[in-house]
């Protein structure tokens, strides 16, 4: 394990004055799912250190994410990416305040392994143990790049999680809205499969929403295939994508009839389709997010003066769909924040930045958590759903082709 030269005598919990809560030094554990990630960050917003080790080509060659499979490499890598960052951020321990650590939602198993160490450096260094929600900590991190203020829009959007959220404050969410089925980040990785776009060596290494990404890029036209968007007459800011993968899944299999395309070869439209399912993508989620900024207005969930988006997630590294909903808050006169891309993935500074946020509310967190207390499925804050069907606001689908 990480080794250091100086036995420490902190207490057993974290009871440390004002300044000092203020601007603790947290260690943060990020092993939600396929990454290991872990970080140094002070309450000044500072990284002091931090270390990635992410599992994206390995669960590439096995067609998905295998929990087992994530759960070992965790296991064999959560040490050196904890001593990486100690060693970068060149601090000692005695001045790390807290350890913060992902304990819901997630795989399992994958949760356990960031825990379980968590626990031994806890009782090691006799840190207190922080537990962060890990959806929590992707809606707050934009706070640590830009000054933004209690209450605000929130849109997270990755592999596992699709949902429109209000964020009151740190511990304080209202949920608008969430997927009824696939995740957006979940549907561009199957979509992609179901293209081969493995097969084309430039996006053989490349997930399967930044292949999707790429290769839209090229298309000659992005509206060739008109695919049906999802939910257009539900009123309410749940989110689809279980259609729009259906509905790719039969044109790739009518081309491929067409083209007499078998095996590994690939249809001669793929770019132009991996455009089109961008671009539904990208229209379903502005039709729902427009939905919310015009509840969260008439309900005053948010004041006129704080009309704030914070995108986050896997997926909101898609500069597409970045720039649309950016379009969209033009439209809406709300700001729209994305943390840098490489922070809206899963990482540790989410993690130690939502540490951080949770003691400057005076929080009290001890060395004890027990495993048991690991909740692989957690809902986001309260859900209001039902508010929002209720209000029966009707918005119309933006075609991305008027913007």
């Amino acid at each position: 394990m990480y080794k250091i030269n100086k036995l420490l005598t902190a207490t057993s919990s974290l009871l440390l004055p004002l300044s000092r809560r203020y601007y603790a030094t947290i260690l943060g554990i990020e092993t939600s799912c396929d990454d290991t990630g872990c970080a140094i960050v002070n309450g000044h917003g500072q990284i002091l250190g931090e270390a990635l080790h992410s599992q994206t080509l390995v669960h590439l060659r096995n067609g998905g994410i295998n929990p087992i499979i994530a759960r070992d490499l965790h296991r064999d890598s959560i040490d050196s990416i904890v001593g990486e960052a100690l060693a970068k951020s060149q601090c000692d321990i005695s001045n790390i305040d807290g350890v913060a650590v992902t304990v819901k939602p997630g795989l399992l198993a994958s949760l356990q392994i960031g825990v379980k160490y968590a626990k031994y450096f806890s009782r090691k260094y006799k840190k207190p143990i922080i537990p962060i929600h890990h959806m929590e900590a992707h809606a707050l991190v934009a706070r640590m790049y830009e000054d933004i203020q209690f209450p605000f829009l929130v849109l997270l959007i990755s592999g596992g999680h699709c949902l429109l959220a209000v964020a009151k404050d740190v511990e304080d969410f209202l949920l608008l809205g969430q997927s009824l089925d696939d995740a957006p980040g979940e549907a561009f990785d199957k979509v992609a499969r179901r293209m081969k776009l493995r097969n084309i060596p430039e996006y053989s290494h490349l997930a399967g929403g930044r292949a999707i990404e790429l290769a839209a890029k090229k298309a000659k036209d992005t509206h060739s295939f008109q695919l049906p968007p999802p939910l257009v007459r539900s009123r309410d800011c749940n989110f689809s994508f279980s259609g729009l993968k259906a509905s790719i899944g039969r044109t790739i299999q009518n081309l491929e009839a067409r083209h007499g395309v078998v095996g590994a070869q690939v249809i001669p439209q793929v770019h132009e389709l991996c455009a089109s399912f961008q671009l539904a993508v990208t229209e379903h989620l502005m039709h729902r997010t427009e939905r919310a900024m015009e509840f969260c207005i008439k309900k005053e969930l948010i004041p006129p003066d704080r009309k704030n988006l914070v995108i986050s997630g896997g997926v909101a590294c898609n500069d597409f769909i970045f720039e649309s909903l950016k379009a969209l808050g033009n439209k809406t006169q709300f700001k729209v924040y994305r943390p840098p891309p490489p922070v809206c993935t899963d990482n540790g500074i989410m993690i130690a930045w939502n540490g951080v946020e949770k003691l400057r509310k005076g929080l009290e967190f001890t060395p004890n958590f027990d495993l048991k207390d690991i909740e692989p499925q957690c809902p986001l804050g309260v859900n209001i759903s039902n508010q929002v069907l209720d209000a029966n606001l009707c918005v119309s689908v933006t075609r991305l082709k008027s913007l």
